[in-house]
This record gives C-alpha cells, sequence and structure tokens, in this order.
C-alpha cells in the first residue's frame, strides 16, 4: 500500500513589500496559516477559530488524496469507470466532504452532467460510522461550509434535493420524515449532516462491532436503514496480531508457538488450538510465568519512564481508553475510593482486601473540561492511596502520563484485568478489548461494543458481566434517570462519594472537585451511579476467582484461545466480502 503524509504550504511563503514596510510577522503570516492545516492534530474545536482549522484540514486531506488518487490513474483513463477501480472507504465523518469534492472534480473539471457524475460518486463511498453518541456524527454550519466551500454547498444542496425527492416519493406526505432524514438540518442552525451524506452517497454504510450495527439500524439511522435495508452491514473490527502479539508480547507469543506452531500469527482463529492446554498444569505455569515476566518489564519500562514504581505481586486492574465520560473512567475511580474508605474508616481490614494495582492511561479533548476534571481527581485519589499507611502493600494507582502504543505494548501484555466499563448502548467497538483478550487478561464489561462478542466467545465462566443491558439503559432514561437515588440509597456509594466531596483528595477543599460529584449525583448521563452495585458485586466475583491462581490462570488461556475471530485479517476479509466485493491481493 502506498502511505502519503501531506504537508501544506503557502503560495506565497513570504511577502517582501510588508517586511520592508516593518510588518515582520504579517510577512510571514500566510506560511504560518497555511501550516497550520496541517501542522495542528485535533484543533480544540469549542472555537469558531477551531472549527474552521478542522473544516480546513478536512477538505485539504481530502482533496490531495482524491487528486492522486485519479491522478495516478493516467491521462487516458476514463473515469466513468471509476467505481470499477477504487471504493473510498470514508473512516468516520471527518472525510466525507470527498463526497461533493469528487462531484466538483467530475463536473466542474471533467465535464461530466450532474447525472453521470452522481452514477460514479454513488458507486465510489461507503461509510463506516464509528460512534452512537449524536454529538459525535458531525454537523457543519451552512455559514460556515457556504463561506469556505461554496461550490461543495451548492452540491450538497442539489444532492439532498434529488434524495428528498426519493423519500417524498417512498412516504408521500411524510413531511416529519424528511425533516428528520434531510442532509440539511435545520435547528439549532442549519447544518450539514455528514453521517447522513455519507449514508446517501455510500454503497454501503456498517458499524463496527454487532450489536453497534444493530444500533446504528435500528436507532441512530433507522429512517435510512428502512429506505435502504441492503445498505447497512457489520464489520467487527480486529487488531494485529504481528504487533500487540508477537511483537508487544514476545514470551506468549514463543509459549504459543512451541504448542502449536506458528501459524497462527497468520491465520488468528488457530488459536483455538489452545483450548485443551488449558487443563494442562505444565502450560498453566508456563502462561503464569510468562505474565510475571511481562509485569517486571511493565514495572522497568514505568520505573524509567515515569519515576513509577509499580509492584509485581498484585492484580493489575488496567483501564485505558480516551478519557470520555461514557467510557465511565468515574466507575472506575469509585471502586477504587469505596476500597480505600472502607479500610481507611476501619469497616474492612486491609487484609481482606484483595492486593491491586490500579492503572490508567487516558487523554482528554482540549476543550473538554469534565474530562481533565476527572483527569486531575484521579491523580488526587492516587496520591493520597499511594501515601496512606493503611492500604500500603494493598492498593495503588498510577496514571502515567502520555499514553501512547509504545506504553501500550508493555502494558496490555501484563494486564491481570481489563477494564471495558462503558454504558451499554455507547461504545461502538472497543480495540483495546480484544488486545487485553488476546494477551490473556479477563475482561470485566457491560454489554457494549465487542464486549458482547467476546463473551459469547470466552464464555460467562470468563467474562465479569455487570450492569444493564441496553434495552434496560433506555427504559430507564425513558423514565427519568434519577441518580440521586442511587446516592441516597445505597450506604457504600454514599460514603464514596461524601468522601470526595469533603475535601479530602484536595487538602481539605470541597470545591475542588464539586463538579465531579454534583455532575455525578445531579446529572449522571451515563448512569454511573445505576451501575455501581451491580459493579462492585462483579469485582468481588473477580476477588473470589483471583484468589485461586490455577482457575484464574485457566480463565485467562481460555481467553487467548478463543479470540481468534478479532484479528484485523478477518476483518479486512469481511470488507472485501461485504463491501468492496475485490478479491484479495493475497
Amino acid at each position: 500500500n502506498t502511505l502519503r503524509l501531506w504537508s501544506a504550504q503557502a503560495t506565497q511563503a513570504f511577502d517582501l513589500s510588508i517586511f520592508n514596510a516593518g510588518d515582520y510577522a504579517q510577512a510571514v503570516r500566510a506560511q504560518t496559516f497555511a501550516e497550520n492545516i496541517s501542522k495542528v492534530l485535533y484543533p480544540e474545536d469549542s472555537t469558531p477559530q477551531g472549527k474552521e482549522l478542522r473544516l480546513q484540514q478536512q477538505y485539504f486531506f481530502v482533496a490531495c488524496s482524491l487528486r492522486d488518487f485519479i491522478d495516478g490513474q493516467g491521462p487516458d483513463f476514463d473515469l466513468h469507470d471509476l467505481p470499477e477501480r477504487v471504493i473510498f472507504q470514508l473512516n468516520d465523518t471527518h472525510p466525507v466532504i470527498a463526497v461533493p469534492e469528487l462531484m466538483r472534480i467530475l463536473i466542474d473539471e471533467r465535464g461530466f452532467e450532474w447525472e453521470d457524475a452522481w452514477a460514479v460518486t454513488s458507486k465510489c463511498f461507503a461509510y463506516t460510522c464509528h460512534t452512537l453518541l449524536p454529538e459525535a456524527l458531525e454537523v457543519w454550519s451552512v455559514d460556515l461550509l457556504g463561506r469556505l466551500l461554496p461550490r461543495h454547498l451548492e452540491i450538497i444542496y442539489k444532492i439532498n434535493e434529488e434524495f428528498l425527492d426519493l423519500v417524498r416519493e417512498t412516504w408521500p406526505d411524510d413531511y416529519l420524515r424528511m425533516g428528520r432524514m434531510s442532509i440539511i438540518a435545520e435547528y439549532p442552525e442549519r447544518g450539514v449532516r455528514m453521517a447522513f451524506l455519507a449514508t446517501v452517497a455510500g454503497i454501503k454504510v456498517n458499524g463496527v462491532a454487532a450489536l453497534h450495527s444493530q444500533l446504528l439500524r435500528d436507532k441512530v439511522l433507522n429512517d435510512f436503514a428502512e429506505l435502504w435495508p441492503d445498505k447497512f452491514t457489520n464489520v467487527t473490527n480486529g487488531v494485529t496480531p504481528r504487533r500487540f502479539m508477537k511483537l508487544a508480547n514476545p514470551d506468549l507469543s514463543n509459549l504459543i508457538t512451541d504448542a502449536i506452531g506458528s501459524g497462527w500469527v497468520t491465520d488468528l482463529e488457530r488459536l483455538q488450538e489452545l483450548a485443551p492446554l488449558a487443563e494442562d498444569p505444565e502450560f498453566r505455569a508456563a502462561f503464569a510465568k510468562a505474565k510475571q515476566a511481562n509485569k517486571i518489564r511493565l514495572r522497568d519500562r514505568l520505573r524509567v519512564r515515569d519515576g513509577i514504581e509499580l509492584p509485581t505481586d498484585q492484580m493489575l486492574d488496567v483501564m485505558v481508553k480516551r478519557l470520555h465520560e461514557y467510557k465511565r473512567q468515574t466507575l472506575k475511580l469509585l471502586h477504587i475510593v469505596s476500597l480505600y474508605e472502607q479500610i481507611v474508616s476501619g469497616k474492612v481490614k486491609a487484609s481482606e482486601v484483595t492486593p491491586r494495582s490500579f492503572v490508567f492511561g487516558a487523554k482528554a479533548a482540549p476543550g473538554y473540561r469534565m474530562a481533565k476534571q476527572i483527569i486531575h481527581l484521579i491523580n488526587a485519589v492516587g496520591a493520597s492511596v499511594n501515601n496512606e499507611p493503611l492500604v500500603e502493600g494493598r492498593l495503588k494507582v498510577f496514571f502515567p502520563a502520555n499514553y501512547n502504543v509504545t506504553l501500550a505494548e508493555r502494558l496490555i501484555p501484563a494486564a491481570d484485568l481489563s477494564e471495558q466499563i462503558s454504558l451499554a448502548g455507547m461504545e461502538a467497538s472497543g480495540t483495546g478489548n480484544m488486545k487485553f483478550a488476546l494477551n490473556g487478561a479477563l475482561t470485566i464489561g457491560t454489554d457494549d461494543g465487542a464486549n458482547v462478542e467476546i463473551r459469547e466467545l470466552v464464555g460467562d465462566d470468563n467474562f465479569f458481566l455487570f450492569g444493564m443491558d441496553e434495552p434496560k439503559v433506555a427504559e430507564l432514561g425513558a423514565r427519568g434517570y434519577q441518580p440521586g437515588e442511587y446516592y441516597e440509597s445505597n450506604p457504600q456509594l454514599k460514603a464514596t462519594l461524601d468522601l470526595i466531596a469533603s475535601g479530602h483528595f484536595s487538602g481539605g477543599d470541597p470545591m475542588t472537585f464539586e463538579p465531579v460529584v454534583s455532575n455525578l449525583v445531579h446529572h449522571d448521563r451515563f448512569m454511573a451511579l445505576a451501575d455501581f452495585g451491580s459493579y462492585i458485586e462483579a469485582q468481588q466475583r473477580v476477588d473470589a476467582l483471583y484468589s485461586d491462581p490455577e482457575a484464574w490462570t485457566r480463565s485467562a488461556i481460555l481467553n487467548v484461545a478463543r479470540c481468534g475471530f478479532f484479528s484485523s485479517d478477518r476483518s479486512m476479509k469481511d470488507y472485501i466480502k461485504r463491501i468492496w466485493n475485490t478479491p484479495p491481493a493475497l
């Protein structure tokens, strides 16, 4: 494959006349402005300037890539045959401006009539949706799009006009449906719904896990699924075993190869051959030895990288993912504070608590204030826990900075417990959950995203399920969720939140974390308090199994053996078969 890395430059980088007039900053302004387009990753978009830069970036990368591909076909290639050469996979809504850009190229530069251009364009794109959160489906304001890309907005209007003609023919006089399905939203401001544009233009629309794809059809894009039921499909995500097993976990990889041969690296389903070895005491011992070696390797990395002294004789309980309220790092934190509160208050003896090291890894969007406050709270709790003599040897909390793939390659193979605790119906898929399971961590999780498929494959006995499923979440939301009722009725939860609210983790200042506590008790959009009791019960099941090392290792081996489905090789084959309809290259 060819990987292009585009760089934006000004057509006139330096204006000598302005420089000679004494305005040195203005003289290079054009160059600075242009370089920002390919320099700033995920610009903070809560401001008009940030939104504008994001749209400029999206158009820039799309325009470069389309031009590069089309020019690469040669001067004699008939673009009417473009669908025979390529499918552009729209990876979420960010590149969807490619649809009007291809129309513009065909009509304005290559002289196509509208009908011919649309016949080509509507066969060249497929859309992968990566979210269920409405706010994550991009909507660009008509004002901004019209100012930056007026020709593209004109083309979008025309696409929408013809699409609404089809809706009108299919459901005459159903004006509410037309409003729901229009690519142009009217409220709260006029905007272009990029997910709708991608759905209208794409030959296929897929989600990235079985549950996610079902919810896309049933809820997020249900009107479109009713119009085009055959357009919707599923391709569950996968991860590459070359990086996230063979490279990241050589001890386990060598153990697997010695047991079943090397073919598993390119045919991950062969991991099933490991299942009988879960009953072999010698293999279990070797498996546990590899896990311990990975913990030591992680300890050594964190010691040098972050000055963290990670215990290697405790359960390694890991939650690494983007910091977002729906992923519920707060629920994990409430569990930690609950354990801490019970020990320091004397309700529970420290010796009765399973020794655990909790490791968080996360980054927050620049303008996401609540996420930043949650990061602050996790670190504050860690500072208290790690310096409290009463919990010494039982609880440790670490949040190494700048979580990235390099650290992941050490952390994931070392983990004992994988935290996948998003509110059911919110996570599209997740891939960290797959990486952890393939490396022999057990999962505690909700029935959300690809957790559903992991649990079905590994079996209920080897997965710690808790919490509401998606229909129950929807039912509770429809009734009117009142988080304060859970706070008042659960003494353990109340004591946990009250300790945070008291200022215990903020030098006695109750206002420092008041926004986090208040948000949970009075709003709690992602129902962490509703699932708290079930989560605590599931963690008790974790403790019970971990107290039996042989049983734990057996379950860990079965997780590895039964998760071969989650290979990126299988994902690519699914795209080839279900969407691209092309023979594989190899």
